[in-house]
């Protein structure tokens, strides 16, 4: 979940298919840090960018997970937050892009607040499967190193896509006033993100915004369902850095 790193599981990004035929464009977009207030509008978008991921983790139809991850983006802490995530907003105000942001300096609290998350939402009994799911998950979906930045939960609306939407929150995440807040800051921090095996568009959208595949370092777990096989990326060298 880019958590789909990407995502992130949590984490594949969605901006693929064919073009639209609507007003929006690149350069009507405005790109703003997320709000505790969007998360009825992004929670759906984080569960589109690890859809599988998060059916698997929470053991719970689409409808649920993303009542989950509604209610997580709206706390204050922990890895769905509000807080982690950025936005990019059209013309008309509405939100048509989303990606988050794990400083491997800043997750220490993560786990507990993701027992603590569940444990409010669903309750003891439903909560204790979904950490050993969770544990699964992890072995392919490993937490940012100190040195890195996950980029997770990248995902556009549906009827923005193929439209760069995406890729100009990504820029404008690497380059905004907040980069260095946030861990983006590609001359300083190892960017980082994973991209399901089974999704060659997402893979190829990554490799033109810099990121290029890593070596598997462990087998995939058997317990771990073929199709969230996933690929560590790491973006390469910039021009201009």
């Amino acid at each position: 979940m880019n958590d789909e790193v990407l995502k992130t599981t949590p984490t594949t990004t969605s901006e693929f298919g064919s073009r639209q035929s609507d007003s929006r464009n690149v350069g009507a977009l405005s790109f703003r840090a997320a709000r505790a207030s969007d998360a009825a509008v992004c929670a759906p978008l984080v569960f589109e960018s690890g859809e599988h991921e998060f059916e698997f983790f929470l053991g719970v139809p689409a409808a649920q997970c993303i009542a989950f991850l509604t209610y997580a983006f709206a706390l204050r802490g922990g890895r769905f937050s509000w807080r982690r995530h950025e936005v990019a907003v059209d013309a008309q105000g509405q939100i048509v892009a989303v990606l988050a942001a794990h400083d491997g300096r800043r997750i220490l609290a993560d786990d507990p607040h993701v027992v603590w998350t569940l444990l409010r939402h669903f309750g003891p009994l439903r909560m204790v499967p979904m950490l050993l799911r969770g544990l699964i998950l992890e072995t392919e979906l490993p937490k940012p190193k100190r040195a890195e930045t996950l980029v997770a939960h990248c995902a556009t609306l549906a009827d923005a896509r193929g439209n760069g939407v995406f890729t100009a929150l990504f820029e404008h995440a690497l380059s905004g006033s907040q980069s260095v807040q946030r861990g983006l800051d590609a001359n300083q921090r190892e960017i980082v993100l994973d991209v399901l095996v089974n999704n060659p568009r997402a893979a190829a959208l990554y490799q033109r915004l810099g990121f290029v595949a890593l070596p598997r370092r462990r087998p995939v777990s058997r317990r771990l369902p073929a199709q969230l096989e996933s690929v560590r990326m790491r973006l390469g060298a910039r021009s201009g850095a």
